[in-house]
């Protein structure tokens, strides 16, 4: 009897990366790699990598834990996944991380803009349509864990320290501006006034590339200079601070741990974040089938390139362990520790062998298994490192750990109309805020929810109308 070419892996559900409808999908592992294939009755057959890392695909089914809920939900249950984001009850976490977006306007035309967002946009959100944008999260989350005010450009809006206030009221645990740094490189007291904001505050700052040619690619200008200032205005001030790096393969891609090494040379610093581009919005060139740059892709870069990450330092994280990987270390002076590699996830989830003492505190596991979880501020996780040290024999602990001895490289894939998953996608737990006060998912925000894309989804809506 002939063998098929691959292992059927697992079925799920997926859309038509040419019409968006519905349809089903098989996972399947061939040539040591993972790949999506669906066919659409109209447009045909599909196949799409997921993953050039078999064993690391599997492993992401081994960091699963128990759905955490909002206290709400916002839409009812109607058309099915993903036709009825808002948070249904059919999603399957909260928001780790809530966007706000405050204007569709920005000083810069980014040539692979999710948003579309360009100077000639003029929309900027009143004070108090933003008030009840937070109030939504609120409702949800009761205490968000992080709300990052994006955009846009979010520091060109005329009333952002007044956003930045109403925030501040708000039971939000941490406070994010997703920002391009124009505004803070050339204003020193712009980025001083920010200082005022913290603790519980962040800045999540464009840092793709060292490379004139590479930026503008990306961003259509020559940033370099930019950043580099906004960095120092950054470091004077120590205002916690994530680059943020959006990868587009064989672009940037090299500079990975060129970047990571940066980071930790810098005072502001607390981490990086790996992004692959997402197509979806502004993306005029975009070939799957050479173009597309995988979350395994992105790990195994920072392995090769970082000098100090190890396979064993950079895991799924639980609450979407499809599209989010991470890595801890410990920053003291000039050392380096990576943390996450020291200890067997599986030990302190299930327990076991004595490679971890428990001492006394019955409920490690779980304060140990947050440091793996976004659903936390990142400043709780110097509390969750600490708890950690204390019980690992091999490592002296500092005598105090602060948000400023934690550096953490992410992974944060976004799924697009090729390699969307609907069975993933019920776990993501980074989310936007609609402007009518529905969260949803930022995966299918981009791609059936932004701007006058809600005609289309309409459309797909009556394909799958409830029967009366």
């Amino acid at each position: 009897m002939p063998n098929r070419p691959y292992i059927f892996y697992e079925l799920t559900n997926s859309i038509c990366s040419v019409c968006y409808v519905k349809v089903e999908a098989k996972v399947i592992l061939q040539d040591d790699k993972v790949y999506l294939t669906k066919r659409c009755p109209v447009h045909g057959p599909e196949k799409v990598l997921l993953s050039n890392d078999i064993a690391y695909y599997k492993k992401t089914r081994e960091f699963l834990k128990p759905a955490e809920m909002p206290l709400r939900f916002n839409t009812p249950i109607k058309y099915g996944c993903p036709y009825d984001c808002g948070l249904c009850p059919d999603h399957e976490q909260h928001s780790c991380l809530t966007l706000v977006e405050v204007t569709d306007s920005c000083n810069l035309q980014c040539p692979i803009c999710y948003a579309e967002s360009s100077p000639k946009r003029q929309t900027f959100r009143t004070l108090e349509h933003i008030e009840a944008m937070l109030d939504a999260v609120v409702r949800n989350e009761g205490e968000p864990d992080i709300v990052q005010i994006s955009g846009g450009e979010p520091t060109i809006h005329p009333q952002f320290f007044d956003i930045l206030d109403a925030a501040k009221r708000r039971p939000i645990k941490h406070i994010m501006v997703n920002t391009n740094g124009i505004r803070i490189a050339g204003d020193r007291e712009f980025a001083r006034r920010l200082s005022e904001y913290s603790p519980g505050f962040e800045i999540y700052l464009q840092f793709d590339s060292f490379e004139d040619e590479v930026l503008k690619e990306l961003r259509g200008a020559n940033l370099a200079d930019i950043r580099r200032k906004a960095i120092e205005h950054l470091n004077e001030f120590n205002i916690s601070t994530t680059l943020v790096v959006t990868l587009k393969k064989g672009l940037n891609d090299g500079e990975i741990g060129k970047i990571i090494q940066y980071g930790l040379q810098q005072r502001a610093v607390r981490g990086v974040t790996f992004q692959p581009i997402q197509a979806a919005g502004r993306l005029d060139r975009y070939d799957p089938a050479t173009d597309r740059l995988t979350l395994s892709e992105v790990r195994q870069m920072i392995i090769d390139q970082s000098e100090v990450f190890s396979a064993d330092d950079i895991i799924p994280v639980p609450c979407h362990p499809d599209c989010l990987a991470m890595g801890y270390a410990l920053k003291m002076g000039e050392q380096v520790i990576p943390l996450t590699g020291l200890i067997d996830p599986q030990v302190l989830l299930e327990g076991g062998r004595n490679t971890i003492v428990y001492e006394q505190d019955e409920t490690l596991r779980e304060k140990v298994f947050s440091l793996f979880s976004t659903n936390h501020s990142p400043e709780s996780s110097a509390l969750s490192l600490k708890q950690l040290l204390c019980c690992l024999p091999l490592v002296q602990v500092p005598p105090a750990i602060s948000y400023d001895n934690v550096f953490r490289v992410i992974i944060m894939q976004f799924l697009d109309a090729y390699n969307f998953d609907i069975r993933s996608v019920k776990k993501s737990c980074v989310h936007i805020v609609h402007p009518d006060g529905r969260i949803i998912p930022f995966d299918t925000y981009n791609l059936f929810y932004r701007d006058d894309k809600e005609r289309r989804l309409q459309e797909l809506q009556q394909q799958f109308a409830p029967v009366r």
